[in-house]
C-alpha cells in the first residue's frame, strides 16, 4: 500500500496513477481480510470497484479530449471544457480517498478503526495510516491538476 502510494505521488501519467491507486487499495482489502473482516472487505471491494470504474471512464474521456495524451502536466482547465466529466471525476476521487459521507469513507473508516483496536504491531498501523494519507494526497493532486 505504502510503496504504491509513494509511486502514485511521483507519477505524471493519469492511467498509471489510477492503476497505482488500485494497487494501494488492494493492500487495504488484504489488510481488512487479515483483520478477519470479510463482509467489510467485500463492501470496500465493491465500492472501490464502482468508483474506480467511474474514474477510468472519466480518465478515458480526458485522454480522448487531449488527443491521447496521458500526461497530467499537459492537462488543466477541464471544468470549462467538460464539466460533467470533471464533476464525475471529482466525486469518484472524493469517494475513493475517503471523503466524509461518501462510500469510501464508511469502508475505510471502519477498516482503520478495527486496525487501531486490534492487537497489531504499531509499525504496521503507522504504515497503514501513512498509506491512507497518501491516497488522499495523490487523489487531491490528480483533482487539482486535472480540474
Amino acid at each position: 500500500m505504502f510503496i504504491a502510494g509513494l509511486s502514485a505521488i511521483a507519477e505524471c501519467d493519469i492511467k498509471k496513477i489510477i492503476a497505482l491507486s488500485t494497487l494501494s487499495q488492494l493492500g487495504v482489502i488484504i489488510a481488512s481480510l487479515g483483520l478477519n473482516l470479510p463482509i467489510l472487505t467485500l463492501f470496500h471491494l465493491i465500492t472501490h470497484a464502482l468508483f474506480k470504474a467511474l474514474l477510468f471512464l472519466c480518465a478515458g474521456a480526458i485522454i480522448h479530449l487531449h488527443h491521447h495524451s496521458q500526461d497530467l502536466r499537459s492537462m488543466g482547465n477541464l471544468s470549462n471544457q467538460i464539466p460533467l466529466t470533471t464533476t464525475c471525476l471529482l466525486i469518484a476521487n472524493s469517494a475513493l480517498s475517503g471523503a466524509p459521507f461518501l462510500a469510501g469513507f464508511y469502508s475505510k473508516d471502519l477498516i482503520i478503526e478495527f486496525c487501531l483496536h486490534s492487537p497489531t504491531n504499531s509499525l504496521i498501523i503507522l504504515i497503514f495510516m501513512l498509506a491512507t494519507i497518501l491516497t488522499a494526497a495523490y487523489s487531491i493532486r490528480l483533482t487539482i491538476t486535472a480540474v
